[in-house]
C-alpha cells in the first residue's frame, strides 16, 4: 500500500477534497456514489482518484465480505475491512494518494482516475 506520486499540486487539493475523500472510503460505496451526483465534487482531481477506488473497493467488501463472512469467521472479515477503510481514509485526509492492490491499477487501467 505505498503512495502513488502526486499528480495533483497540493496546493489545488483542499481540506474540503481530503474531508470528502475521508469518508468516502470510511462510509463506502454510500458516499461516492453521493459524490458522483455532486457536479462541484466530481470532477476534482484528488477527489476524482480516491472516489471512483473507495466505490470498487465498497463494493469488493460488501460482496466479498457478506460471502465470506457467512461462510468462515463472520465478524472479523468485516473489521479488517473496516480497518483497511479507516486506514486508508486518515491517508487521503492528509493529502496523500493510496494505492490499493489490484483495484488502483484496474482503475488507472480504465481511465477513471
Amino acid at each position: 500500500m505505498a503512495n502513488q506520486v502526486n499528480p495533483v499540486s497540493s496546493t489545488d487539493i483542499t481540506s474540503d477534497d481530503k474531508l470528502w475523500a475521508l469518508l468516502a472510503y470510511i462510509f463506502s460505496p454510500l458516499i461516492p456514489i453521493v459524490i458522483m451526483l455532486m457536479p462541484d465534487k466530481k470532477d476534482r482531481p484528488f477527489l476524482k482518484a480516491h472516489n471512483i477506488q473507495a466505490l470498487i473497493w465498497g463494493a469488493v467488501y460488501v460482496v466479498l465480505g457478506s460471502i465470506l463472512a457467512a461462510v468462515f469467521v463472520g465478524c472479523f472479515i468485516y473489521l479488517i475491512g473496516i480497518g483497511f477503510s479507516i486506514y486508508w481514509g486518515i491517508k487521503a485526509n492528509k493529502g496523500e494518494y493510496v494505492t490499493i492492490p489490484v483495484i488502483t491499477n484496474f482503475v488507472k487501467n480504465q481511465g477513471w482516475a
